[in-house]
């Protein structure tokens, strides 16, 4: 059949895209941005993309269009949808029908970390010879791909607790109904659907609900916010991480780049990899708690994951021109800019980091995350943020208590002269933004050559 997919450069609804396409369908999708790394991906898969959402798109009529969840009422295509009488369903109501429908699924789900976690998960059942389907929100390195069907009943998605689309406000991730679940962290995010961290702490109780009782829930130990959500009622077994938690870390190195790996107070394995910081330590405590669940031994986890490559824009090392590093990184709220600024400062000890933000999310242009955003760059030498104009709130003031030196630029232009003119060979700048950032990496580059 055709299936047309509204909002298709998103990066959920460009891996449903490629699932589409890999059932045999005909796909095609329209969207008002369309960047790398989705656009990329999708063309090589052979799917044609048009820019903006015209009706004339959807003409001749496709069987089906899945509408993205970022599309609202007023939308020409939407509106077109609905007169017409189209047939439509959400992105995750699709994917349950036709994907997940009686498979053992296994989910990453929470405020940070959802992503890096799952890309880990479905790499160690891959390194066991699981052969995992997957839906990632981002293009594991080790893959090179966001999605697949997989040749098992396993497949691993990324279990986003945003809403469906305008018309089913559930989050994602109650249509998925996962045997096991990883339930990372939990804070505030998504002010522009959530009012308070109650509002999304229900949410994460509704996707606890689904977990039959030969199941598996895996959290933090120190996490209050996923207590008070277990304590709401849940009928499987819950298995801990972190300190206190029945999966924990011994750190052989500060950075986090080497590990032991303990479950019930036994050493498991050693896990000695790429990346840095003691939130990747804690991912990597979930996903060898998951692994388990459907059969790989903790120490064959260990050594998939001292083999894992990161995610494309998780830190994501992008140039070095004349000793200089630029990092392309997804960090958008507080404590991801935070934890990535502390697993870097701890790998490369007093070499100069300049961090480059764009507050880019729907929560951080309501301005939902001013408070903690002066105090996140305070690992790095210097922060430069980027104020657009049509921002909506003042983030010069929001970040005049930084406490380190801090820059507002309102143009690409000005960050590029602001790093080209402090940036001496050694230093390393971290580009944060959850977008394109208007191709800034590639400038930074050509400029500092």
């Amino acid at each position: 059949m055709h299936i047309h997919i509204l909002g298709i450069c998103g990066t959920f609804m460009g891996s449903l895209a490629v699932l589409a396409k890999e059932l045999g369908h005909r796909v095609t999708g329209s969207d008002a941005n369309v960047y790398p790394p989705m656009s990329t991906q999708l063309e090589a898969q052979g799917i044609e993309l048009m820019q903006g959402y015209e009706p004339a798109h959807l003409e001749p009529a496709p069987d089906l269009v899945v509408v993205g969840n970022a599309m609202s009422r007023g939308n020409p295509a939407v509106e077109y949808v609905l007169n017409k009488g189209l047939p439509y369903v959400s992105g995750p109501q699709w994917l349950a029908d036709h994907v997940l429908q009686g498979r053992w699924v296994l989910a990453a789900a929470g405020t940070h970390g959802k992503t890096t976690t799952s890309s880990m998960l479905a790499w160690v059942l891959e390194h066991a010879g699981m052969s995992p389907g997957f839906l990632i929100g981002g293009v594991p390195q080790n893959f090179g791909i966001s999605a697949r069907l997989g040749g098992t009943p396993f497949f691993v998605v990324e279990a986003d607790e945003y809403d469906s689309a305008f018309f089913d406000k559930r989050s994602k991730f109650v249509h998925y109904r996962p045997r096991t679940a990883i339930l990372n962290n939990l804070e505030f995010d998504h002010a522009d659907i959530f009012p308070d961290l109650a509002a999304i702490e229900r949410q994460f109780h509704h996707l606890v609900r689904t977990v039959p009782g030969e199941g598996l829930i895996i959290h933090p130990e120190s996490e209050t916010a996923l207590k008070r959500v277990i304590e709401m009622g849940c009928w499987t077994p819950v298995q801990t991480t972190g300190e206190g938690g029945q999966w924990q870390a011994r750190l052989l190195s500060e950075d986090g780049s080497r590990f032991e790996v303990i479950f019930d107070g036994e050493v498991q394995g050693v896990v000695e990899w790429e990346l840095t910081g003691r939130h990747n330590v804690n991912n990597a405590l979930a996903t060898l708690a998951a692994a388990r669940h459907v059969g790989v031994l903790p120490k064959q986890g260990a050594e998939a994951l001292s083999e894992f490559r990161s995610v494309k824009r998780r830190m994501e090392k992008v140039a070095e021109v004349n000793g200089v590093t630029i990092y392309d990184d997804f960090a958008h709220h507080p404590t991801a800019i935070a934890t990535t600024l502390d697993g870097l400062r701890k790998r490369v000890g007093d070499t100069p980091i300049i961090a480059v933000v764009e507050p880019r999310s729907n929560s951080m242009k309501l301005g939902a995350h001013r408070e903690g955003l002066a105090e996140s760059v305070a690992l790095a030498d210097q922060a430069i943020w980027y104020a657009p104009a049509n921002l909506g709130w003042d983030l010069a003031a929001t970040v005049a208590g930084s406490p380190v030196p801090t820059t507002v630029c309102d143009s690409l232009e000005a960050i590029i002269a602001k790093v080209k003119a402090d940036a001496v060979p050694g230093t390393q700048v971290v580009v944060m933004s959850n977008g394109g950032f208007g191709g800034l990496h590639g400038q930074l580059a050509a400029a500092l050559a």
